[in-house]
């Protein structure tokens, strides 16, 4: 957890807070166990921001993916246009 950059760290937070981003996606992403985001946002949050998270996150299923009712996938419109290398190309 330690070896996290401040890009990182940032990174890690902002999921936590986000509703629909399981804490397995964050283990993914950065080895960063569930317990270990726990420790993380107690260290760098005030504590009253903490303590709101925690409420906030604590029995949510769309938080661990066991718990939720449904199935995350991923949506893109055919509208979209597709993106190669850093480039946006026509639309296909």
């Amino acid at each position: 957890m330690d070896a996290l950059t401040d890009k990182e760290m940032d990174r890690v937070i902002e999921m936590a807070w986000e509703d629909r981003t399981p804490f397995e996606a964050i283990y993914v992403q950065f080895s960063l166990t569930e317990s270990d985001v726990i420790r993380l946002m107690q260290r760098q949050l005030k504590p009253n921001s903490f303590k709101r998270w925690r409420k906030r996150v604590q029995g949510r299923s769309t938080k661990h993916l066991k718990l939720r009712s449904f199935t995350a996938g991923t949506f893109k419109s055919k509208a979209q246009r597709h993106i190669t290398g850093n480039r946006i190309s026509g639309k296909n």
